[in-house]
């Protein structure tokens, strides 16, 4: 493995497209420290070191690598890019036009991107300002700090600083793009990864500095069996058969291979995790801004704010298991599937075309999806696991949103430069 690393680095192209990669992933960490314009940096500090981050600004911050409490030019992240692009993915199942431009292939991507970027603007124009709109009042974006974060609070000010925040993200989306056509992986993938794995030592060194040594060794020891874990299910697919027939077209003979439609596990990946905890942050959100004390918002406060009760788990896996049968419904589509199967003279052995072959694919992806949905679960609930036994919730990196993305994007990016490097005939470093 290493020798393949030193060979990654020996040749030329493939070293610059590294090298390359690893300067802008620098250059997004610097612009995510760069305080915006009117933030009161001193202030977010003293803030930062007593109050508490979690919550749904929490996970915000979590995509930013810590950009967001710190009010940065870089604040938002790649959080609006994300949700636009689940948008579009989303309005292709139900607008007739969207997925048109689906099927046209080359030309059609190129104008959903284009309608993504668009939308990512007028998101993070949208999500700036409320968090500027957030920031303004004391002691509302830090709970336990009652510091002025934006000490000037006049027109000019927030419109500016909106201004620069959007910017930000502009930026963040050209950078992601930028390692995409230059670099190695896929660009935004690689900024999400960079922003999460930039919050590992911080919180590994919180946990020595809590629990001592002995904990530290032992949540180590924990992480390594839950990122190979992470690492067997992510690689882990059903292999479905497919055989093409002969067709002859002239004198040329055509068909007649053998290949096979892989289905994941994990089908859904990281996006049922993030559904369902922004759907469970929504109650919370209802009882900060109607500051109401009747005695639904104390239920509320009690069982679906705080991930230490097991009401709360119960329905975050819940909502997981729904959102990952849910998500990988609308992105799997058997029907078109089994249609294109039959149109280019392709069965699966011993399943009819059409019909009969998407009920099958219906079956396997059904019966596959349980597993990886219960997958998903598990690894979900870890952090709260820990917060039971360790109090140690916010400062667990060994699971929830962040150890997938981690592990998946590191496992895409290695198979990229794995493949490069097998098209110059070394051996890659995964073998």
């Amino acid at each position: 493995m290493l020798k393949a690393f030193a060979m990654a680095f020996r040749t030329p192209d493939l070293r610059k497209k590294i090298l390359f990669t690893l300067s802008i992933m620098a250059l997004f960490r610097f612009g995510s420290v760069v305080p915006t314009p009117g933030v009161s940096y001193v202030n977010v500090q003293e803030c930062l070191k007593t109050a508490d981050t979690g919550g749904l600004f929490g996970l915000i911050n979590l995509f930013s690598g810590g950009a967001l409490l710190q009010l940065s030019i870089f604040a938002l992240g790649i959080m609006p890019y994300i949700t636009s692009s689940i948008i579009v993915q989303l309005l292709t199942v139900v607008i007739p036009r969207f997925e048109a431009l689906k099927k046209e292939g080359q030309s059609g991507t190129a104008k959903l991107t284009q309608y993504t970027r668009y939308l990512t603007i007028g998101l993070a124009i949208l999500q700036s300002t409320g968090l500027i709109a957030v920031a303004r009042i004391q002691g509302r974006i830090f709970a336990n700090c009652s510091l002025p974060i934006i000490p000037d609070t006049s027109l000019l000010r927030v419109i500016t600083m909106i201004i620069v925040m959007t910017a930000g993200t502009s930026v963040i989306m050209w950078l992601g793009e930028l390692i995409t056509d230059r670099g190695v992986g896929n660009g935004m993938s690689i900024l999400i990864f960079t922003s999460i794995s930039a919050t590992f030592p911080g919180q590994l060194w919180s946990i020595k500095l809590q629990k001592g040594w002995f904990a530290f060794s032992f949540i180590m020891a924990v992480g390594v069996l839950i990122v190979a874990a992470v690492v067997f299910v992510e690689q882990s697919q059903r292999r479905i058969p497919v055989q093409y027939a002969k067709r002859q077209v002239g004198r040329q003979q055509y068909g007649g291979t053998s290949t096979y439609i892989p289905i994941k596990v994990n089908q859904a990946g990281v996006i049922p995790v993030i559904f369902a905890s922004s759907l469970l942050y929504i109650p919370s959100l209802v009882v900060n801004f109607s500051g109401s004390q009747a005695s639904w918002a104390n239920w509320v406060s009690k069982n679906l704010i705080s991930g230490d009760n097991f009401f709360y788990i119960g329905v975050y896996a819940l909502l997981i298991v729904f959102f990952t049968y849910f998500y990988v419904a609308i992105t799997f589509n058997p029907d078109e599937v089994a249609e294109n199967m039959k149109k280019y003279g392709g069965f699966i052995p011993g399943i009819r075309a059409g019909r009969p072959t998407s009920e099958y694919l219906q079956y396997v992806l059904s019966r596959i999806t349980a597993p990886g949905a219960l997958y998903l679960s598990i690894v979900a609930i870890i952090p709260f696991i820990a917060l039971i036994l360790f109090q140690a919730s916010q400062n667990f990196p060994f699971g929830g949103t962040s150890i997938l993305i981690i592990v998946g994007v590191g496992l895409d990016t290695a198979k990229q430069i794995e493949s490069q490097l097998q098209q110059r005939s070394y051996e890659g470093f995964l073998r």
